[in-house]
Parts: structure tokens; C-alpha cells; sequence
């Protein structure tokens, strides 16, 4: 058997700690120059906070934890067959359902009272 070099060996450890480094550093110095726009808006009497809308929110966090948890459930499915590994996927599954059914819930909430419930 053999083995890769050691400058090759040294390249693949060093790849991924350069890439957690930089976009360590690119994510600070995004939420840092919000921060100080956020400030310089608050100074100027210009900001206006945005709400969040949770029914948009549910729904989309509810189909993206649907889809990946299906696809994870189905691959270990087929790769290991029910076991422990089967979780990975059934937990991202089980979550994004329970968001689509409080999206389906609040939506029918909206509708019956005529108001919205999440603000």
C-alpha cells in the first residue's frame, strides 16, 4: 500500500483550516459592519427595525428541513437499513413537518379571525 507524501499529507490539513479561517473572517467583518451601519442609522434617526414573519419563516425552514430530512432518511435507508443512522434524517424530517403543520395551523388561525396572530 502506499502512502501519499508528506508535503501532500500537509496541503490536505492545511485546506480546510485556511477556508475556516477566512470565512471566520468574512462573517465577522459582516455582522462588525452592520453593526456600525445599524449605529450610524440609530444616530441619524434612520433605522427601522424589520419584524420577522414567522408564518414565511415556518414555512420556509419547514420545506428545507422536509426535503433534507427525506433525502437523508431514504440514504441511510438504503445504505444501513433501519438503525440508529436512520435518525440523521428522521429528526430533520420530523422537525420540518411539525414547522409546515404550525404553518398550516396558523395559517386556518389568520383565515377563521381575520387578523394575524404572530405579531
Amino acid at each position: 500500500m502506499e502512502f501519499p507524501s508528506a508535503a501532500a499529507q500537509v496541503i490536505i490539513t492545511v485546506i480546510p483550516i485556511v477556508g475556516i479561517v477566512a470565512g471566520t473572517t468574512i462573517v465577522f467583518f459582516y455582522l462588525y459592519w452592520n453593526h456600525k451601519q445599524k449605529m450610524f442609522l440609530i444616530e441619524k434617526g434612520m433605522y427601522r427595525p424589520k419584524p420577522l414573519d414567522l408564518i414565511a419563516f415556518s414555512f420556509f425552514a419547514g420545506c428545507i428541513l422536509t426535503g433534507v430530512g427525506a433525502g437523508l432518511t431514504f440514504f441511510f435507508y438504503l445504505k444501513e437499513g433501519l438503525g440508529y443512522s436512520t435518525l440523521g434524517g428522521l429528526i430533520p424530517l420530523s422537525v420540518g413537518i411539525s414547522l409546515l403543520f404550525f404553518f398550516s395551523i396558523q395559517k386556518k388561525l389568520q383565515n377563521g379571525d381575520g387578523h394575524e396572530t404572530n405579531r
